[in-house]
């Protein structure tokens, strides 16, 4: 190795190392700040305590906010894994013209402002007579969860080889009996995967949640900024914490059971 190539793996270290601290540091501050016996963020803590996470239990409907975020990220998941494997299917396996457009659609959402969503999903649901908050926002987390499934499912289909899917069906099963057999048990990594950053991506929306919600239907992060407008200490960093821990968690049970690698290219 050169004096150059060893110079630019030293640059190439420092950058890497760089970008980790940078990315850490805000999740390191909010934990640091979750465990302070202070009244107001400080850095570092005077004292470190629990106060900040015991307050949660008198937080006048954050639990309610939570339960809600939970159902919409769950119901809305297992709605888009469905709708998904039928619209990867099509695309993968359909020979009509405009698969591209199709594919390329489903997964718009995730290349648009999520404000540009947001209004637009409120326009459409106030034309067609749409007024129920949760059903609104149900349908808005679909919208948001389905890109991150299909674009997971229609690389893992593109390597897919559906003459088995076609071998089950000559050996008796029906269409939709082989795909539950066969396709889904293939695609395992990839269900699961994309499963795991729509539930994510689901829990973590505020732009487009922010457009259909009520007065008695506010998620977890419309209620964290209504916290922070009203009474900002530091239990919005103990909520935050929670947040990161759940992350934490789908990401260990990813890298466990799929893999970070695969998970990365999903």
């Amino acid at each position: 190795m050169t004096g150059t190539d060893r110079l630019a793996l030293s640059l190439s270290w420092i950058v890497a190392l760089g970008c980790v601290f940078f990315l850490m540091l805000p999740i390191v501050i909010t934990l640091a700040a979750s465990f302070t016996s202070s009244a107001v963020y400080t850095l570092p803590p005077p004292e470190w305590s629990l106060r900040w996470y015991q307050s949660l239990e008198r937080r006048l409907g954050l639990w309610d906010a939570v339960a809600l975020s939970l159902n919409l990220a769950v119901v809305s998941t297992m709605i888009s894994l469905v709708l998904g494997t039928l619209a990867a299917i099509a695309v993968a396996r359909g020979r009509f013209q405009g698969r591209e457009a199709i594919a390329t659609f489903t997964v718009s959402p995730l290349m648009m402002p999520g404000l540009v969503v947001g209004v637009a999903l409120l326009q459409f649901f106030r034309e067609i007579g749409l007024r129920d908050a949760y059903w609104s926002l149900l349908l808005g987390h679909i919208v948001i969860t389905l890109p991150f499934v299909m674009r997971t499912l229609l690389a893992s289909m593109a390597a897919f080889d559906f003459s088995l899917v076609d071998a089950a069906r000559t050996l008796g099963l029906s269409y939709p009996r082989a795909i539950l057999r066969v396709l889904v048990p293939n695609l395992a990594p990839a269900y699961l995967t994309g499963g795991l950053f729509a539930f994510l991506a689901s829990m973590d929306n505020y732009p487009i949640s922010i457009f259909l919600t009520d007065a008695r239907n506010k998620t977890l992060p419309i209620k964290m900024l209504q916290y922070l407008e009203e009474q900002p200490d530091p239990s919005l960093a103990a909520i935050s914490s929670g947040l990161i821990l759940l992350a934490c968690i789908v990401l260990i049970i990813g890298s466990r059971t799929v893999g970070l690698n695969r998970m990365i290219q999903g």
